[in-house]
């Protein structure tokens, strides 16, 4: 589940590498060295340039947009089927919020995987979901395809 504000959602006293690396090695029996080389590809394919330097970086050093990859990095490096996202983008700004939802679009086509995207921004969900659930008092009230 990927959350809305990495501010709130990442671990203040881990770097994000250890986040990573601590998420597969709950679910996987692999390597310390293993989880450190898929941490890393994770990083890379959610576009952070330099996967290594953010390793190292704690939460608070790095920007929203780049925490909300880092986000994506930690859900998605156990190889999941269906992933959530919980307003994503709402803590960005627009041009952030474009990126992120690209990198969204096009790991969840690579891996074939589903995508709930739970969001109050209709104009968003119109333009980036194939079908809509609108929720009210949690009950389904009307579904449309986009």
């Amino acid at each position: 589940m990927i959350l809305q504000d990495p501010k709130y959602s990442l671990d203040p006293v881990m770097t994000i590498g250890r986040q990573i690396v601590e998420t597969l090695r709950t679910h996987e029996k692999v390597s310390k060295a293993e989880a450190r080389e898929r941490a890393l590809a994770m990083l890379q394919a959610v576009q952070i340039r330099d996967p290594a330097r953010v390793f190292d970086l704690y939460p608070h050093e790095v920007s929203g947009g780049m925490g909300q990859r880092a986000m994506i990095a930690m859900m998605l490096v156990t190889g999941p089927e269906l992933m959530i996202a919980d307003e994503p983008t709402s803590a960005l700004d627009v041009t952030v919020q474009l990126d992120v939802l690209k990198i969204l679009d096009k790991l969840v086509a690579e891996r074939g995987m589903g995508l709930i995207f739970i969001s109050h921004d209709l104009r968003l969900v119109s333009s980036f979901c194939d079908r809509v659930v609108v929720m009210y008092a949690g009950k389904v009230v009307e579904q449309i395809k986009a």
